[in-house]
This record gives structure tokens, sequence and C-alpha cells, in this order.
């Protein structure tokens, strides 16, 4: 019961991250495609780009991580008190 609910609560929440991140990824590429950059500016901007969403992904997993953890406290705090 304890993973089920576990990858239950990882599943809905990287469903969330995954889409906004597949987004934002449509998004950029869109705004590179339509921006009169020189190439250096523009490969600057895309990398740029990249490292904050990669930093923001490790936050929000972070985040996750940090919330499954206390999810699944509860869980094993509500067994110890049924089986006691």
């Amino acid at each position: 019961m304890f993973s089920y609910l576990k990858n239950k609560v990882m599943t809905k929440e990287t469903k969330i991250i995954v889409g906004v991140l597949a987004g934002a990824a449509l998004g950029a590429t869109i705004a590179l495609a339509l921006s009169s950059d020189s190439t250096s500016d523009l490969k600057g901007k895309v990398s740029d780009f990249f490292a904050d969403l990669l930093d923001a992904s490790k936050e929000k997993l972070a985040g996750l991580t940090d919330k499954a953890t206390g999810v699944a406290d509860k869980v094993k705090d509500k067994i110890a008190e049924i089986n006691a």
C-alpha cells in the first residue's frame, strides 16, 4: 500500500512538471525561430535558458521528493496507529 500511494503522488505531480517543461521548451523553440539575433547571441541565450530551466526543474523535483517523503511518513504513522 505504501509504495502504491507514493507512486500515485509522484505520477500526478511528475506529469505536471513534464507538461510545464515541454511547454517551456516549445515556447523557447518558437521564440528562437522568430528571433533576429546573431548566432553567437542566440547560442548564449539558449544556453542561459536551458541552464535556468534545469535549475528550476531540480528545485521542483526536490520539492516533490520532500512532499512524497512527508506523505510516506504520514502513511507510516497511520499504519502504526492502526496496528497499535
